[in-house]
């Protein structure tokens, strides 16, 4: 079997990191956390021969659905966890709160759920509830791609913040040690800002949360 296709890439206006997923066979493909610069990503998708069915998103925060309302103009279908549901009411005021531009953006098609799957032709991605950063906040879970895409659960080193809207600390830890860490040691997590890690290496070194 061809190997998954993969390219993740940082978008403005807070450098979120977004991936697009596809198989490489039937060529369909889901993007994640489409943070904004809509016109790159859709240049990515078609430089990659991939169309697009799905937009999952990690959590409901402003900087990773900016290029969402585009996307889905291209024929995508809009996904989140319903914990975020409120979040995602109140995008215009979370712009307005960090002074960035408000592009309206159409409400969820589709509620995803915890162990969901989701499904690109060949490739599966399991949909994992890992709330902290917020209630809602999901991590994609792609074992032919041996990959897990995290949002703003766990960084290289860190993790979330609990700060802003809905967080909990308690909550991300548990979520990281029951959900995250029991994946594969070998497991690559793709953050939603900043570098990649792997599983085994935060078990281990990881300041805020260890296994």
């Amino acid at each position: 079997m061809r190997a998954l296709i993969r390219k993740t890439f940082s978008v403005p206006p807070l450098g979120c990191n977004c991936s697009i997923i596809g198989d490489p066979v039937t060529q369909q493909a889901i993007v994640v956390d489409p943070g904004g610069a809509a016109e790159r990503i859709l240049r990515e998708v078609r430089a990659l021969g991939l169309t697009v069915t799905r937009i999952l998103h990690t959590h409901a925060h402003f900087d990773h659905f900016l290029a969402s309302g585009e996307m889905k103009n291209a024929g995508a279908a809009l996904c989140l966890h319903e914990d975020d549901r409120e979040l995602w009411d109140m995008l215009e005021m979370q712009c307005r709160a960090f002074g960035v531009p408000y592009v309206p953006v159409p409400p969820p098609d589709y509620w995803l759920t915890d162990e969901e799957k989701v499904s690109i032709g060949h490739v599966t991605a399991t949909a994992l509830h890992t709330p902290g950063h917020t209630p809602g906040s999901m991590s994609f879970h792609v074992p032919e791609g041996g990959v897990v895409l995290a949002g703003d659960t766990l960084f290289r080193g860190s993790i979330g913040r609990t700060d802003l809207w809905g967080g909990n600390f308690d909550a991300i830890e548990r979520s990281i040690r029951d959900r995250l860490y029991t994946l594969d040691d070998s497991t690559l997590v793709v953050t939603g800002h900043g570098p990649e890690t792997e599983i085994g290496w935060e078990k281990q070194r990881n300041q805020f949360v260890r296994a």
